[in-house]
């Protein structure tokens, strides 16, 4: 009882405090940059899946749980990609499924810096189902049964990069969505985010790699999020590193490649506020499955990307 207590109350702070901040959130946002910016939909050269799971702040009922899986590949000579993502965003009595399909077109700047110009429509599905609060007066016709709702949406993205870095801005949603628009008392809106990403490759030695990557996200009326990251590729294969969500939560990660297509990572974040005193941190968990031919054909992009 206590829990749900804390956690309703944490969830209408976070509504006054955030107003708006409502796309998930992920710890290694490095791999799964094409379910916010289509630009990256084939820029690694091969057919590449990825699928996610993330659990936040285990231990509070009805606490986030996010699944994802994405596909992307490219689709001509020239570089244009193609890409599928979907994703299962669940908390407490509420359910969002966002599938999103993603374009890109390739312009080759110079012989070593290319650019990606994406775009991505999809909709999301939006369930709530009442019967799972415990309300005050059951039978309260404003708090039983089931909501549903699908909002269309569409956005766009540009990726620049080359060998050894990358940049990306771009914006998944471009229409702000309004839910429960026949109740008044309770209008809930998504608005446009804002994603800028970046990362450097630095080869320290022939089995050694370094990379320093970060994201910020802005939404309007609510503060910037900024994550940092420092991840170390170890003989192409071992991938150890860290992270820092700015004033939210410190993060280790682990990734391993287990064949040259097969790649398996994990990440745990503890909590830096308060809230960390009644949950037992973060975990996630992604694999990712490329096709390589037979005939050794190599990604185009360091695995970092």
């Amino acid at each position: 009882m206590k829990k749900n207590t804390l956690l309703l109350l944490l969830l209408l702070l976070g509504v006054a405090a955030v107003h708006g901040q409502q796309e998930p959130q992920y710890t290694q946002y490095m791999y799964n940059t094409v379910s916010v910016n289509p630009g990256y939909a084939g820029t690694r050269g091969v057919t590449s899946l990825f699928g996610l799971y993330r659990s936040q702040w285990v231990g509070l009922d009805g606490a986030p749980k996010t699944a994802q899986f994405s596909v992307h590949s490219p689709v001509s000579y020239r570089g244009h990609g193609l890409g599928l993502s979907i994703i299962n965003d669940r908390i407490g009595p509420a359910q969002d499924t966002y599938v999103s399909a993603s374009f890109s077109y390739l312009l080759q700047l110079s012989p070593r810096t290319k650019l990606n110009l994406g775009l991505m429509a999809g909709g999301s599905f939006l369930e709530v189902d009442y019967d799972k609060l415990n309300v005050e007066h059951p039978g309260d016709p404003e708090l039983s049964g089931r909501l549903s709702k699908f909002s269309p949406n569409i956005g766009a993205g540009a990726y620049l990069h080359a060998d050894n870095w990358y940049v990306g801005l771009s914006v998944p949603a471009l229409l702000e969505t309004h839910f429960y628009d026949d109740i008044q008392q309770s209008v809930a809106r998504e608005k446009m985010h804002f994603y800028l990403i970046g990362g450097y490759v630095f080869d320290l030695n022939p089995n050694l790699k370094f990379k320093p990557a970060g994201m910020v996200k802005a939404v309007s009326g609510a503060p910037l999020a900024v994550d940092v990251t420092a991840n170390f590729l170890f003989h192409e294969n071992f991938t150890l590193g860290a992270a820092y969500h700015w004033d939210a939560a410190v993060s280790a990660l682990a990734g391993f490649q287990i064949t040259e297509g097969l790649q398996v990572g994990y990440a745990y974040d503890w909590d830096t506020t308060r809230l960390g005193n009644y949950n037992s941190g973060t975990y996630e968990i992604f694999l990712r499955f490329e096709f390589i031919s037979s005939a050794g054909k190599r990604l185009r992009t360091p695995r970092f990307f």
